[in-house]
């Protein structure tokens, strides 16, 4: 695949690192934001219809109940997915809406873990994965555009 950086000889062909081709990185990213959205919709549409897999824990600091948990993961889920889908497409605004949502994912997923401990604490890692992924290659992409 052919970057707009290779091409010789264009007239006024400015490289833009944001119009370039997304880095693998970005990409994964991309990727990690779909899946992870995705189970955090249906981890939010378990606990919305009030699902038996869920631990039920008491006089723990952040409680709310399971059926709030469940809109919060679901409506984070949607939004994930969709900047996730973005994010493929190319579209900056859509990296910086993934690093913020991502972060609200692992804060959320955070609060999570007494109820669903060992896959709230994976979807921690998967979206600060997602934020670190992110921020790379954007920044990888802008030290690209400075040098060609």
């Amino acid at each position: 695949m052919a970057s707009d950086s290779t091409r010789t000889g264009a007239v006024g062909a400015d490289p833009s690192p944001w119009h370039g081709p997304t880095s693998g990185s970005t990409v994964l990213a991309a990727a990690l934001m779909i899946f992870g959205g995705a189970m955090a919709l249906f981890e939010g549409i378990a606990a919305v219809a009030k699902d038996d897999i869920f631990l039920s824990t008491r006089h723990y600091v952040f409680e709310f109940s399971l059926a709030g948990w469940g809109w919060v993961h679901l409506i984070l889920g949607i939004i994930v997915i969709l900047a996730g889908i973005a994010v493929l497409s190319g579209a900056l605004w859509a990296r910086f809406l993934g690093v913020f949502v991502a972060g609200l994912g692992a804060i959320a997923n955070f609060l999570w873990i007494p109820y669903y401990p060992i896959w709230a604490t994976v979807l921690v890692a998967v979206n600060l994965f997602i934020v670190w992924a992110l921020c790379h290659g954007m920044h990888r992409e802008a030290d690209h555009g400075r040098a060609a």
